[in-house]
């Protein structure tokens, strides 16, 4: 599943951290100090791979981290929106035709994908319901 990343989090000469993907090279972000690296971090990969969607290329599998690898976890509903982008590409379910499954209209859908914007969760349930999907929930104690 597409919910964590392993990150390299590298000290910089001038006292930031540089993070970056190795499995999501398109992903770098800089923060000021590691406790607030991770979520400046989930925001970078999260775009990097919304332009994996745009598109239309697979998403990189996410590997298990390495030594000096930090997993860095995505939002739930960025994870629901590559899930869904995935099991569309996997079923060769054109956007149009979630649409017609959803009853809405295309641009909709192509929103709902787009892990750069805000959908309803339930919207989510309902599209991947659409292609034979569905959402679980798991919450765990903050690392």
């Amino acid at each position: 599943m597409y919910n964590t990343y392993p990150a390299k989090f590298v000290l910089d000469s001038n006292g930031t951290y540089c993070v970056s993907f190795p499995d999501v090279p398109e992903a770098k972000t800089f923060a000021e100090d590691k406790s607030t690296a991770n979520p400046i971090a989930a925001e970078a990969l999260a775009a990097a791979l919304s332009f994996y969607v745009e598109a239309g290329k697979p998403l990189p599998v996410p590997s298990a981290p390495k030594r000096n690898q930090t997993n860095v976890y995505l939002s739930a509903s960025t994870v629901a929106k590559l899930a869904l982008y995935q099991a569309m590409r996997d079923q060769a379910i054109t956007q149009s035709e979630l649409a017609k499954r959803l009853g809405c209209h295309r641009q909709q859908v192509a929103r709902i994908v787009d892990p750069a914007h805000n959908t309803k969760f339930e919207v989510l349930e309902a599209a991947l319901t659409a292609v034979g999907k569905r959402a679980s929930l798991s919450i765990q104690d903050a690392a």
